[in-house]
């Protein structure tokens, strides 16, 4: 497992779209937060936080989560070498779960260097420190799991194609939906239903993590969308096997 885990990290970063990816989320986090005038701009808005951050970190991740998983299996089956690993003595599990640690690595090092957003504020606060580093902590801890959800789903619908590009709009239009789409019918509907389709989205969970209270409901609920989009996944490798 460790092996094709080291794999999929030096695939990803030999080509130049890999870096490019984790370019591309640095550099438009840094230009809402620092540059464009708006309600995300931390030197506009003139109060120490990072919420800007965490409000149009998911929306990047939309993007660029679907990028990196994009080409996992896809690119796998479009090789004709994801037969051999399913000949080798390696169980589906193994090879999903090297695959998603590896999207879950790249997801992590996308968000390392945003700590020097953490830095900056903590230093230009008056005084010095005047941040809520509980809810910065909460916040990152729920981006953490939000990517984690998304690399699942992304990996799901790498498995589905062999084409790239397939993957990376059904990858996209699915973390979409799981992110925002109970919430719209949310708002269109009423009652309790209305709140249990609520509870069943995304955003709901990580906004509550994103306050600073990491909930075992909340962890649960991502360790559950992970582990079925996981089993969803395994389930379309093992159709291959079905078909030969």
């Amino acid at each position: 497992m460790f092996a094709l885990y080291k794999k999929e990290l030096s695939t990803f970063f030999s080509s130049l779209t890999g870096y490019l990816t984790i370019i591309v989320f640095l550099v438009l986090t840094g230009l809402m937060l620092w540059v464009f005038r708006s309600s995300f701009n931390i030197l506009d808005y003139k109060y120490a936080g990072l919420d800007g951050l965490f409000l149009i970190g998911p929306f990047l991740y939309l993007f660029l989560i679907p990028a990196i998983t994009m080409r996992m299996f896809a690119e796998e089956k479009k090789n004709g070498t994801l037969e051999l690993l399913l000949t080798k003595p390696l169980t589906e599990f193994t090879i999903i779960g090297a695959k998603f640690l590896a999207g879950l690595t790249l997801v992590v090092i996308s968000l390392l260097p945003t700590l020097v957003y953490y830095w900056a504020v903590y230093r230009l606060g008056d005084p010095v420190g005047n941040i809520d580093t509980g809810s910065v902590i909460g916040s990152y801890i729920g981006m953490v799991f939000l990517g984690a959800a998304f690399v699942a789903i992304g990996l799901f619908a790498s498995s589905l194609t062999n084409n790239q590009i397939v993957a990376f709009i059904v990858a996209a239009l699915l973390c979409a939906f799981c992110y925002m789409g109970f919430e719209s019918l949310y708002q269109l509907m009423h009652g309790g239903f209305a709140l249990l389709l609520r509870s069943l989205g995304l955003q709901l969970h990580y906004e509550s993590i994103s306050r600073g209270v990491v909930d075992t409901r909340d962890v649960i609920y991502f360790l559950s969308v992970i582990a079925l989009f996981v089993m969803l996944t395994r389930m379309v490798l093992q159709s291959r096997k079905w078909k030969r």
